[in-house]
């Protein structure tokens, strides 16, 4: 088992497919990963290599640490920067108290749903794919329980619209393959030309969870904590345990 560094903008196949180019002795090797991450979310991923293939449900179970920052004012239907713009309210950046206090209802045991533009199947099809088709009303999202064992805040900040726009359009152009980043780009650039002087408000988190908990869904429901829309401005995993 090794680790290797997910860059902002990969796929978790693209990344193994970079490390066995970085690293020949494992090119003939059989590499899976443990834990993926979304092409927005950056940062530490196990991969499995040959027999270690064999005991993956032992790597699956471990815990994770994140950092991820949390934009509010804005939503989208991934629940990310990746995603259309489906709400856009330019807001005052929440007290740090407001925040401290809203985080202590996420410790513990949860429920948490899958995002609709997730890989998790139902009846053999990925949820990304009814969303896409516009059938999300013919199925009933999943849900997982989810464990966060300890959530902070580290910090909070604002960043004017002409810095977002121009974050947002740097990441998403880093995204290969087709994810709607014509779409997604042009109707963020819809939104934030029309935002006039707006300044958005952004809040870093640092989180330790369970295998399988949505950073990006965690985002989204601090924001309704806050009565505010919110999605995950980026992730990154530090650290398995």
């Amino acid at each position: 088992m090794i680790y290797v560094y997910k860059n902002l903008g990969e796929t978790p196949l693209e990344a193994l497919d970079r490390l066995r180019l970085e690293k020949p002795e494992y090119a003939r090797e059989i590499l899976s990963y443990a834990g993926r991450l979304d092409p927005l979310a950056e940062g530490v991923m196990m991969v499995l290599v040959g027999e270690e293939n064999k005991e993956r449900e032992k790597y699956l179970n471990m815990t994770k640490e994140y950092e991820f920052e949390v934009l509010f004012g804005l939503a989208t239907d991934t629940y990310d920067l990746l995603g259309l713009v489906t709400d856009h309210l330019g807001a005052k950046l929440p007290s740090e108290e407001s925040i401290k206090s809203a985080l202590k209802n996420f410790k513990g045991i949860r429920s948490q749903g899958y995002p609709a533009y997730s890989s998790k199947t139902v009846a053999g099809r990925p949820l990304f794919e009814y969303a896409r088709a516009g059938k999300l009303a013919e199925i009933e999202l999943p849900k997982k329980e989810v464990e966060i064992f300890d959530i902070e805040l580290l910090g909070s900040r604002e960043i004017s619209k002409n810095e977002l726009l121009e974050s947002i359009e740097e990441k998403v152009s880093k995204v290969k393959g087709d994810f709607r980043q014509e779409a997604i780009s042009a109707r963020w650039k819809q939104v934030l030309v029309q935002a006039g002087d707006s300044m958005f408000a952004i809040a870093k988190i640092k989180m330790h969870a369970s295998s399988g908990t949505y950073a990006r869904s965690v985002a989204v429901e601090l924001g309704a904590k806050l009565g505010l829309p919110a999605v995950a401005y980026s992730i990154k995993r530090i650290a398995y345990r």
